[in-house]
């Protein structure tokens, strides 16, 4: 997307201005650390932190440098960003970083160079975890499983305006990442589904979205997180990766009310004022009054189970019919490590739409620390999953 015009792609002097000698900061390549008789026309390895990505090549070309790579630390890993930077870079994975900077220390006149030769979209893993995407476990509800669901955060084009500050080529266009990016893709995908299903709650839409995301990447192999790259577990991708036209017609929905909610909260230990300024303008609730739910009860797309030494734990949920008449769903689990799982009944039958069923999940402990697994509710046409975890303590 950012093609230099004059850049001749010549070999060039490359320096790491790190170690001894060096001006504090100035690997990172923060302003005012660069001696421009070290860097006038030279290629610049920086690397990650403390200032943004695109103040570190203006800090280069500040003091004269032709170009940048910026190199990622050990936290980002593999995740790198298509900026707009103030002149020519080339952004790096940590492992990457590390066999330049063994060739600078190992070469006595290292030389680099960039070759431009347009736009190509890849990755080796896509879709994949950013190293940036937050973590679970939730510290104030913890056996409800977060996050909830991954969607498209990184290198999204996004409208930028064309006169704002830092828009160096009053550009209409710009790569930009984050939650902000992933956000509006899961947004605009309930906005969707609530247009195809205007009598759905917003939990059913939630259910619709979590119950029928992917796990595996456009290759067929596990997402990899970025951090480690390593197959992502369910605490960095959740339920799994959105999929918008199977969260169209999902069969089945973990549906909830606001007064399942509201009992939810009391569970958690909330003050009466606390629980009625979040659910203001409803009628104003005493928790003492209220038959409360504890985390791992709620009617929830993802089961979390705390599971003490030698014990068991049942869960109970229920389904809504939402795919066709006169259905049915059977139970396919997979057994998280270190517990025994059974569901009963085993099959669900439904004569009707929006007709409701309950079920049961009887857990046993029979191993050590913590494990994952799923429960999918297959039809003949659908497929219904729900990521599994096993704490063998009440904090993950």
């Amino acid at each position: 997307m950012y093609q230099p015009k004059n850049w001749t792609s010549e070999m060039l002097p490359l320096v790491y201005l790190a170690g001894k000698g060096a001006p504090v900061n100035a690997d990172k390549c923060l302003n005012g650390t660069l001696d421009s008789k070290m860097v006038k026309g030279k290629i610049v390895l920086c690397d990650r932190g403390i200032n943004a990505r695109v103040e570190k090549g203006l800090n280069v070309r500040k003091a004269g440098g032709a170009g940048m790579i910026l190199a990622n630390d050990e936290p980002n890993a593999y995740s790198t960003n298509a900026d707009s930077h103030f002149l020519p870079a080339s952004h790096v994975s940590y492992v990457d970083g590390l066999k330049i900077k063994d060739y600078i220390r190992s070469t006595k006149n290292p030389t680099a160079t960039f070759l431009f030769k347009g736009v190509a979209y890849h990755t080796p893993f896509n879709p994949s975890i950013a190293s940036f995407s937050s973590r679970g476990p939730s510290p104030v509800s913890p056996l409800i499983l977060k996050p909830d669901i991954a969607g498209p955060g990184v290198s999204i084009v996004a409208a930028v305006p064309p006169k704002s500050v830092g828009n160096k080529k009053a550009q209409m266009f710009d790569f930009m990442s984050g939650t902000s990016m992933a956000t509006p893709h899961l947004s605009g995908i309930a906005a969707l589904i609530k247009k195809a299903h205007p009598n759905w709650s917003p939990a059913a839409i939630k259910s619709a979205m979590m119950t029928t995301t992917d796990t595996t990447d456009i290759n067929g192999k596990p997402i990899v997180d970025q951090v480690g790259n390593i197959p992502a577990d369910v605490f960095a991708i959740g339920a799994g990766q959105v999929d918008p036209y199977k969260a169209l017609e999902p069969g089945l929905v973990y549906d909830l009310t606001p007064d399942e909610y509201i009992r939810y909260l009391c569970g958690l230990g909330y003050s009466d004022k606390d629980v009625n300024a979040i659910i203001h303008p409803a009628p104003k609730v005493q928790c003492a009054k209220v038959k409360v739910i504890s985390q791992e009860q709620l009617n929830y797309p993802s089961i979390v189970v705390p599971l003490p030494k030698n014990g068991t734990k049942t869960i109970y949920r229920t389904v809504t019919n939402v795919g066709e008449a006169n259905a049915s769903y059977k139970a396919v689990i997979s057994v998280p490590k270190g517990a025994s799982m059974k569901v009963v009944p085993s099959t669900l039958k439904f004569k009707t739409l929006n007709e409701k069923k309950s079920f049961k999940i009887i857990f046993k402990r029979s191993g050590k620390g913590h494990g994952t697994g799923e429960l999918k509710w297959v039809s003949s046409k659908y497929v219904v999953r729900s990521p599994v975890v096993i704490s063998h303590k009440m904090y993950l």
